[in-house]
């Protein structure tokens, strides 16, 4: 009821992009986590082709990023989540239609660009419209974004049960829907005439010394927000013997996020500075890890007999991604209200897509990371990627501290402590 009061309590723009976003995710894990295998089966295609595909798709959306950002800034929020959504409908209606590999990576350039264009410039929007409010309106923002990536397998194993195309078109009509409710109801903002290139714009956001080592030290953040695939399906997999398990995982995540994370945005706002809010969650991401290095020693993988086993050993697995969900709940709402204050109001879509464009580098980089550290595991140290998260999560919490204490993160709830200073005009 809390969350249903908060959402009416925002305007109507705001309300449009946050039911957006639960169809924008309801419409991609719809369709995303069910086409490699769509590919791979039912097309017949080499698992390197699949992986071409796939990665197309994701480096289009990752390295465009700054791309988006600038264009929300010159030419207006507004137009490019429109743009974004139109061609997420185009890119998702050839998935349903194409079968030759032309098509498919012209749909997997298609909604990777579009990714890049509409995810910077809503949080650029939600930013200035929701102003002082925004830690509480993008708590809210992740609540809608986590209810998208519930629904979305759940109706996209319903529709998988006619075929992939049907995914597929429920997927771009969910996106066609989107794109014209924004059109009759998004409201247009005015945008101001750049005074300067957009190469000068990324010269200006990438020598702001402050962001660049604000971003840097979020880097445990990016890394381990993707362990939910990697490091913690590997576990449950190993703990338990059966793949079944790891849906369990995403549950546990999604429900927490819906329960506790506008009460712990709300509860840390009135408490807590940015600063200490930031490294506390990047310490409870990490330390969540502990639980997990600790059963892979004692617990040797092998098939559960019984679903009262089943449940005994992937506890230790549900334990740490309840704490990396609490923690991404500590952490996310603050630092997207941040992004914003570093520089210019109209360069915060620039900023949205420099900061997107370093957490898909640095996940990509720890990913790798940490693979390498599974594969060094083996059989013999199986405890090992989950220290190495403990590891990146301290030490992300402590860079986060030694900026905090060297000149401040965010606005203080005390006046005896020094504030963020205002953006720059």
């Amino acid at each position: 009821m809390n969350t249903i009061r908060l959402f009416r309590s925002y305007p109507l723009a705001v309300q449009v992009l946050l039911v957006n976003q639960l169809g924008v995710n309801t419409a991609f894990y719809l369709l995303i986590p069910y086409l490699a295998g769509y590919l791979g089966h039912d097309l017949g295609m080499s698992a390197a082709v699949v992986g071409i595909v796939l990665g197309v798709r994701n480096l289009s959306q990752q390295g465009l990023f700054l791309l988006g950002g600038s264009a929300s800034d010159r030419l207006g929020a507004r137009g490019v989540i429109i743009a974004g959504c139109a061609l997420r409908s185009v890119g998702f209606g050839l998935f349903a239609f194409g079968t030759s590999l032309p098509v498919l990576l012209t749909a997997s350039v298609l909604s990777g660009l579009a990714g890049a264009l509409f995810n910077p410039a809503v949080r650029s929007y939600l930013s200035h419209e929701a102003a002082e409010r925004r830690a509480e309106m993008f708590s809210l923002f992740n609540v809608f974004a986590n209810a998208g990536m519930l629904i979305g397998p759940l109706l996209g194993s319903a529709l998988l049960l006619v075929d992939f195309q049907a995914s597929a078109i429920g997927a771009a009509l969910i996106f066609t829907v989107l794109t014209v409710a924004q059109v009759l109801v998004l409201p247009a903002r005015e945008v101001r005439r750049p005074q300067n290139s957009v190469l000068t714009d990324w010269r200006e956001v990438l020598t702001d010394r402050r962001f660049v080592l604000f971003t840097a030290a979020l880097t445990g953040m990016f890394a381990l927000q993707n362990q939910l695939y990697l490091v913690l399906p590997m576990h449950a997999q190993n703990f338990t013997g059966t793949a079944v398990s790891v849906s369990v995982i995403f549950l546990v995540t999604t429900v927490a996020s819906l329960a506790l994370q506008v009460r712990i945005t709300r509860w840390c706002d009135g408490r807590w500075s940015r600063g200490r809010a930031i490294a506390t969650g990047l310490a409870v991401m990490g330390g969540g890890f502990a639980v997990t290095a600790i059963a892979a020693t004692v617990m040797p993988g092998q098939a559960a007999s019984s679903p009262a086993e089943t449940a005994v050993r992937l506890a230790p697995v549900l334990v740490t991604a309840f704490t990396l969900s609490v923690g991404v709940m500590l952490i996310q709402p603050f630092v997207y209200e941040l992004i914003p204050a570093f520089g210019r109001d109209d360069l915060s879509g620039t900023y949205f897509g420099v900061f997107y464009l370093a957490s898909g580098v640095t996940a990509a980089g720890g990913n790798a990371l940490i693979g390498w550290a599974v594969d060094l595991a083996g059989t013999d140290l199986p405890w090992l990627p989950s220290v190495l998260c403990v590891a990146i999560g301290v030490f992300s919490a402590l860079a986060v501290l030694a900026i905090h204490r060297r000149s401040g993160i965010g606005p203080r709830p005390t006046e005896e402590e020094p504030s963020w200073p205002t953006p720059t005009s």
